[in-house]
């Protein structure tokens, strides 16, 4: 399995959320699965987990009890598997203070290579090796 390199940057007081660490290297699979499991922490190979269910088969089909073997369903790397590995994973405090529901909250700006997302498609913006995704808070009250 491929893996993307993509840089992360967070700034106008998001960085406090993420352990005071304004930019980030982080190394994931190419190919994601569709439901929102992320891969366990510290694990150098990825094997999806829900956050509430056990740990899904590494590399292989989901199995179901009374038909066998399922395809496991997947996509491309994109934005808002992003931002559901961030907050799994890279947040220390505060997740409601960085995603509403599927999405960033209102008042956070994301740039996707300098452009607003926007124009990049949003969180559908398939991630490419070297991406730089910056997260900006504009509600920090200056």
């Amino acid at each position: 399995m491929s893996t993307i390199t993509v840089k992360v940057e967070f700034g106008g007081g998001l960085e406090l959320l993420f352990g005071n660490k304004r930019s980030h290297s982080i190394s994931l699979p190419s190919s994601v699965p569709t439901d929102k499991t992320i891969a366990p922490p510290n694990s150098e190979s990825p094997q999806p987990q829900k956050s509430n269910d056990l740990p899904l088969p590494l590399n292989g089909p989901n199995q179901d009890s009374t038909n066998g073997p399922v395809d496991a369903k997947t996509k491309p790397l994109d934005v808002q598997y992003l931002m559901h590995y961030l907050r799994a994973r890279l947040l220390t405090e505060r997740p409601e203070l960085f995603m509403e529901g599927d999405t960033v909250r209102p008042g956070i700006l994301v740039l996707i290579n300098d452009t607003d997302w926007e124009l990049e498609g949003e969180g559908t913006y398939e991630i490419s090796d070297g991406d730089e995704i910056v997260f900006i808070s504009t509600l920090h009250g200056g």
